[in-house]
């Protein structure tokens, strides 16, 4: 496939017409004999993924053709005293605050070119790293730590599934949200982008989600504050109230219901709630 966007953007691309995982192929990549040869944001992408992991072990599959899988190689985190262990937790969050803005831009393409608009989806991040649209999930994130080189980022965009085609009914795709035309390598691009842009900040502020901007657009983009949610955490335990708001380490504030005491979560699968 020809990705000339994608490819002028990318400090190097490689583009497979299959794979298991973009995860697993990037790590090869990146830690085998030619790993030099593979730099500090270095991306392999598919739109046929047929190993996909999700969070906590799940798995992610999709007809052939029909998602962008990529996956993202940040070498700065490993052996470097820029980015302190505990920024490491906004990655995640930095590239689901990418892919929003790249969905936010899609949808913003296709209004501008309709003739009528009946209703305007609105795209959001779910904390930590999934992407919704009009509260049904569109893309997802799984971040890997991969010792003695760095961190991979991978994410999942549904561009042209249809409701018989989704995983789950709570699911979405860019299709069924009203964007018809959807270029793959447009989406490619605008992610490799703004996913580079935030990083570089992030990296020249000394992993400081504050003083590079990151903060505030993770904040800005997030569906899930103000929102009523249920969090059920590592440990089992499940914490239900208002989630209010990201501290400086990318965790999540919730003011509990039984007794409005604040939580503050670092890892969890968040539900929303319908008030």
């Amino acid at each position: 496939m020809k990705l000339p966007l994608s490819s002028a953007v990318a400090e190097r691309l490689d583009w497979l017409p299959s794979v298991g995982s973009t995860n697993d192929a990037l790590r090869e990549r990146a830690t085998g004999p030619d790993a030099a040869a593979w730099p500090d944001l270095s991306v392999v992408a598919t739109d046929t993924q047929t190993q996909g992991r999700g969070r906590l072990g799940r798995t992610w599959t999709a007809p052939a053709g029909k998602c962008l899988a990529v996956s993202v190689l940040l070498r700065q985190p490993i052996g470097s005293s820029v980015l302190p262990p505990d920024s490491l937790g906004w990655l995640p969050l930095m590239a689901g605050a990418a892919m929003t803005q790249v969905v936010r831009s899609l949808i913003e393409g296709e209004v501008g070119h309709a003739t009528s608009v009946h209703h305007h989806p609105v795209a959001s991040l779910k904390w930590p790293n999934d992407v919704l649209i009009d509260g049904a999930k569109v893309s997802g994130i799984l971040s890997e730590l991969v010792p003695s080189t760095g961190v991979i980022v991978g994410a999942g965009l549904n561009i042209s599934l249809t409701e018989s085609e989704l995983p789950v009914s709570t699911a979405t795709s860019l299709l069924l949200s009203g964007v018809q035309h959807a270029s793959l390598d447009a989406a490619l691009a605008g992610y490799i982008i703004n996913l580079s842009r935030l990083y570089r900040d992030f990296v020249r502020f000394e992993g400081d989600a504050v003083q590079s901007g990151l903060h505030a657009l993770v904040t800005a983009l997030c569906g899930t504050l103000g929102s009523p949610v249920l969090a059920e955490l590592p440990g089992g335990e499940v914490v239900s109230g208002i989630a209010r708001e990201i501290d400086e380490l990318g965790r999540i504030g919730i003011d509990r219901d039984s007794d409005g005491w604040r939580v503050v979560v670092a890892a969890g699968d968040i539900t929303h709630l319908k008030v």
